[in-house]
């Protein structure tokens, strides 16, 4: 017999298996991107209620980097990545084939870079989904929000969005060839309610 536990487990191996597909597919636009090698890992994927989003968030320090995509077609909902802005700058040194250096100012060139970064992981995860489900999944145009936590989370989700009940966190490690420390940042799947009863019939026991 299986038990609510062993359901939720089963779920929580479902969707580490998508975002490591997923994963795996942004790894490689990314090392093709840079001419270097990218890896991403997927070391958590867990479930949060959207009220637990400010202090998951918080955890990445007091200023963050959030890339917004909408998420469009047979699921509808809204993906974020988001990083500690030093780690969005460190990112960016990376794309851009450039040492990794102290925190700085990002400018116009580094933020076009985390929004074709975000472009990239926030597709290749909703493709995985897409292809699990057979279900069409679009993303928008990737937007970029920075600056203090709080502020941004309320500047990037619509307070009119209340369905979002539940919250997919896939935390991302980000790791290039010839550095040992990687870059955290976490991917946020945040679906409608219809979408995301549909996503968890979907990943469950047959």
């Amino acid at each position: 017999m299986t038990t609510p536990n062993d359901l939720d487990s089963l779920r929580r191996d479902g969707l580490r298996e998508v975002a490591t597909i997923g994963a795996g597919h942004a790894a490689t636009a990314l090392s093709q991107l840079t001419d270097r090698r990218i890896m991403i890992s997927v070391p958590n994927v867990r479930r949060v209620v959207y009220g637990e989003l400010p202090a998951l968030l918080n955890s990445f320090g007091d200023h963050v980097a959030i890339v917004s995509m909408r998420m469009l077609g047979d699921l509808t909902g809204r993906a974020l990545l988001a990083f500690s802005e030093d780690d969005a700058g460190r990112l960016c040194d990376m794309i851009l084939r450039r040492p990794l250096g102290p925190p700085r100012v990002l400018g116009e060139l580094e933020q076009s870079g985390l929004k074709e970064v975000g472009n990239i992981v926030c597709s290749a995860y909703l493709t995985a989904l897409s292809n699990f489900m057979q279900m069409m999944l679009l993303p928008s145009v990737p937007s970029l929000t920075m600056g203090r936590t709080t502020q941004a989370i309320a500047s990037t989700v619509d307070p009119n969005e209340t369905d979002h009940d539940l919250v997919f966190c896939v935390d991302t490690a980000f790791r290039a060839e010839g550095r040992e420390d990687p870059l955290t940042g976490a991917f946020l799947l945040m679906p409608d309610s219809v979408s995301v009863r549909a996503i968890l019939e979907a990943i469950r026991l047959d």
